[in-house]
């Protein structure tokens, strides 16, 4: 196989240990800041992995959230690097051309490295999001085959997902709570305003959250509003989690559930400021 050339930023990522770790100590090989992408990016505090993930697309959160959300998923790796000495010669062997930028190769990466504990033991799958749309241009496909290959001689599944696979609900729950999180209020009034909600929530359990809100807004004197608006931006940011699969506007009290470290959360996002 020939050499290959790297550019100075994929250098200085290798010696960064990027595509390295598991679980907490996973340093994906792309972030948000590394790239600008073409949809809307997104920085999630992991609950299973106690980790800040990097995603580039609504379609990528949600593949993401289904997986956490998957008893049998022990650990999510986004981002992760394939090795290159093996993309260069399965693109010779299929006499495709492999990525390049300036004259240098890139390394290529999978959306998602997914680890599963199942009752036959240990399992891994790697998973490829793209936008359906996508799958029309040749080079993607190209690419797509590239990466199908890789994962075929590591002995690893490999699928290829769509916003086609995501559920509706999902989806539409995401566009709400992504638009919650571009208000006024600043992290840090909203993290103090939790409590107010937590208790509120508890107390009256069988409420719909349009209720809640309006009892918040009326004890402490708030701008009608202020509080639904509030609840829906501290579940964008995951302070309050719920069943994704289920209607925002079918929710009650008891569907939402505080995140168990608050503090760990709240550093996570004052790091990525």
């Amino acid at each position: 196989m020939a050499n290959y050339k790297l550019d100075k930023k994929a250098e200085k990522w290798i010696k960064e240990e990027r595509g390295r770790g598991r679980g907490k100590d996973y340093r994906p090989w792309l972030t948000v800041r590394d790239l600008s992408s073409r949809g809307r990016s997104h920085r999630v505090m992991g609950h299973l992995t106690g980790r800040t993930h990097h995603f580039f697309s609504d379609t990528e959160l949600a593949a993401f959230l289904l997986l956490e959300w998957n008893p049998a998923v022990s650990d999510i790796r986004e981002q992760f690097p394939l090795r290159i000495e093996d993309t260069l010669s399965l693109a010779e062997q299929a006499n495709i051309r492999h990525p390049e930028a300036g004259g240098c190769h890139q390394i290529m990466s999978s959306d998602f490295v997914v680890d599963l504990s199942t009752h036959t033991g240990p399992q891994r799958l790697a998973i490829q999001v793209k936008v359906s749309s996508d799958l029309m241009d040749p080079r993607t496909v190209e690419k797509l085959e590239l990466e199908r290959r890789y994962w075929k001689l590591k002995g690893i599944p490999w699928y290829l997902i769509t916003e086609k696979q995501m559920p509706r609900t999902i989806m539409e729950n995401l566009d709400l709570l992504y638009s919650a999180r571009v208000q006024s209020e600043s992290m840090e009034v909203l993290f103090q305003s939790l409590p107010i909600y937590v208790d509120m929530l508890a107390d009256n359990p069988n409420n719909r959250l349009p209720e809640i809100g309006m009892l918040v807004d009326q004890s402490y004197s708030l701008e009608p509003g202020t509080s639904l608006a509030r609840l829906r931006a501290l579940a964008a940011l995951r302070a309050l989690t719920f069943d994704i699969s289920i209607p925002w506007t079918k929710l009650v009290s008891q569907d939402l559930q505080v995140v168990e470290d608050i503090a760990l959360l709240r550093a996570s996002y004052a790091a990525n400021q």
